[in-house]
């Protein structure tokens, strides 16, 4: 049973001439399937803290978590927070499968990414998508994780290692749990291909949102000690802190 869709049968033609916006239905003024108007209306990152990219009122900080507790990851790169209307284009991805709301998001943080790079942010050696748990990935059909990276791969040239990262054990959604839940969630839950080289390299794991950052905490730790040199992480959003 194959989960992924086939690359062969693209849902959306990214190539013809005249791209309609898929937010506002006019005509799209950019390269992707979004007019200017549009896309400057988004909620845009903005200030944000410089290793876990949690919104703050200024740019260049570091939050007081990160300061107090610094996480496995060395850096979180999003462009924007999870607010409408990137919140209900991550949830038609996700959750209903329109894969053109994902290509579209894919596409705007590949040029996130490469505008990054060009500031000073280390390439990575290659990109992890979060993987989903057998059961999670029977019902949804696909891994939104892993169809981001592989868009973000072929943008920015880089390999995708699909299979390295595995979740052996399922737990709860991570939605439904706060903060302290979701840490005792994610004990174990995560584990190593034995096929995976990771000594002294440099990694970036791929995912939609983060929220708390449990989930990329306990993949950076788990790649630390299996000798990745620094891992960072690719979302498309980061939520704000609660009450924000």
């Amino acid at each position: 049973m194959r989960c992924q869709p086939h690359q062969d049968n693209q849902v959306y033609i990214w190539t013809k001439n005249k791209q309609i916006c898929l937010l506002c239905d006019e005509t799209a003024d950019t390269q992707h399937s979004l007019c200017s108007a549009c896309e400057g209306e988004l909620p845009w990152l903005g200030g944000h803290c410089q290793v876990c990219a949690l919104p703050l009122p200024a740019a260049g900080l570091v939050c007081g978590e990160c300061l107090k507790r610094p996480p496995p990851f060395a850096r979180v790169e999003a462009p924007w927070r999870y607010a409408f209307p990137v919140d209900s284009l991550i949830t038609r991805f996700k959750h209903q499968a329109q894969w053109p709301m994902g290509r579209l998001l894919a596409g705007l943080l590949s040029h996130h990414l490469l505008h990054a790079y060009g500031e000073g942010l280390p390439r990575p050696d290659l990109l992890l998508p979060v993987p989903l748990g057998r059961k999670r990935l029977r019902q949804r059909g696909f891994n939104q994780a892993g169809m981001l990276a592989g868009w973000l791969g072929a943008e920015l040239r880089l390999p995708v290692q699909n299979h390295w990262l595995l979740r052996p054990l399922e737990g709860a959604h991570q939605q439904e749990l706060d903060a302290a839940a979701r840490k005792r969630n994610l004990r174990r839950a995560f584990a190593l291909h034995a096929s995976a080289e990771l000594t002294g390299r440099h990694i970036a794991l791929v995912d939609d949102v983060l929220t708390t950052g449990a989930t990329a905490a306990a993949i950076a730790r788990l790649l630390r000690q299996a000798g990745a040199a620094r891992v960072d992480i690719y979302c498309l959003a980061r939520t704000p802190k609660p009450g924000d």
